[in-house]
């Protein structure tokens, strides 16, 4: 029997939406907590053609049986027209819970996923995280392999991860035509994986791709829709000195970066491999955030002077800046852009994370090895630095 991870993520006790990219658990952790629902399985193509041909169908089904309480919808992004049976059974019964998984918020949106704002909670569910693993956690294969559950449980975990990109792009973006160029969107993948923990430069990526600016800020936004990358915006406030204004981006999971990366004989490994752990940070931090009850959200802090700091977690009772380094040793420049944003916030709390074995203070800052730090973030708690 195949064995089940338990999941930091709390389901809401009303309807809700429930999005993450294809592989990241889904439909596992809801049949594991809820084995009672009546699931509505839209990738079965039999239930979608019934269900696209005749929308009102998932009323039908709820009168029919009227001893249940709960119905999971999965993959609702491929049956927009279901929105708006699913908003008017909301309204009717009020003791029932829906709940719709997704893996992309493109067709919802254009199918009036709006008209569910306020009855559907919508959630995130990522990949795990390093405490979920527990003892199973590797930091090395998560920065080879990533962290996708579909990928982590395969007993070729390298080969499932290039299936499952490969899938992507012929399931989600091919056969919904969200594209008319196959080949030139996997060109795209290509370059903009090399912005990975960088600042988006389009021009750039559209002049590497031979393909117009305006078709490369839409491949960004399907990258978006899949849930497959983020933006990650400037920290701003209050700023005392002049900021830069555009966003970072990274991939959603470090193995996707890992194998959508090309490499060369002018490449870095150094600077490949600080990358992956830059974004594997980032990965739990932002299902952290999720996950955790109070609202906060990630930023990154950078002065058009040069200083940089990769991570800000902001929120009521949370105010963090932290630099990730791929390095085995601290050199006393790694601190001077934290010591920096210290100057300009010393309400905030400092920490750099490093591929060392140690924990240290150096001038004043904590510095944690990364693992320590990963597999003690858990939601609502934030590790103990002190």
């Amino acid at each position: 029997m195949e064995k089940f991870t338990e999941r930091f993520f709390s389901a809401p006790a009303d309807s809700f939406f429930l999005f993450g990219p294809r592989g990241t658990g889904k439909s596992t952790w809801l049949k594991k907590t809820f084995p009672d629902a009546y699931l509505v399985d839209l990738l079965d193509d039999r239930t979608y053609r019934d269900h696209i041909a005749q929308p009102e169908r998932i009323k039908q089904i709820v009168k029919a049986n009227p001893q249940t309480r709960r119905f999971i919808i999965d993959e609702v992004q491929k049956a927009p027209p279901l929105l708006d049976s699913i908003h008017s059974l909301i309204e009717e019964y009020k003791t029932h819970q829906f709940i719709l998984t997704g893996s992309s918020a493109r067709k919802l949106r254009r199918g009036g996923v709006n008209l569910l704002a306020g009855r559907a909670i919508l959630t995130h569910l990522h990949p795990f995280i390093a405490a979920e693993l527990g003892t199973d956690f590797s930091f090395d294969a998560a920065l080879r392999n990533g962290l996708i559950p579909l990928v982590v449980s395969a007993n070729a975990p390298g080969k499932t991860l290039a299936t499952y990109i490969a899938l992507y792009l012929k399931e989600e973006v091919k056969e919904e035509a969200l594209v008319r160029d196959i080949g030139a969107f996997a060109r795209f993948l290509e370059a903009i994986s090399f912005s990975h923990g960088g600042i988006l430069n389009l021009s750039n990526i559209a002049r590497e791709c031979q393909v117009s600016r305006k078709i490369v800020e839409n491949y960004l936004s399907i990258v978006e829709d899949l849930l497959l990358g983020y933006k990650l915006p400037v920290f701003t406030k209050r700023a005392r000195r002049a900021m830069t204004v555009q966003p970072k981006f990274y991939l959603f999971d470090a193995g996707v970066y890992n194998h959508l990366r090309p490499r060369g004989p002018l490449d870095s490994p150094d600077e490949i491999g600080g990358m992956a752990i830059e974004g594997l940070v980032l990965q739990h931090l932002k299902a952290w955030c999720d996950y955790s009850d109070a609202p906060v959200n990630c930023y990154f802090w950078r002065s058009r002077g040069g200083a940089e700091v990769d991570f800000i977690v902001y929120g009521e009772h949370h105010f963090h800046a932290m630099e990730v380094k791929g390095t085995k040793q601290i050199h006393p420049k790694s601190l001077t852009s934290l010591k920096t944003f210290l100057s300009d916030y010393p309400e905030a709390s400092a920490m750099l994370l490093y591929r060392g074995a140690e924990k240290l203070m150096v001038d004043g800052i904590p510095c944690w090895p990364v693992v320590d730090f990963l597999l003690q973030l858990k939601p609502n708690q934030w590790p103990k630095i002190g």
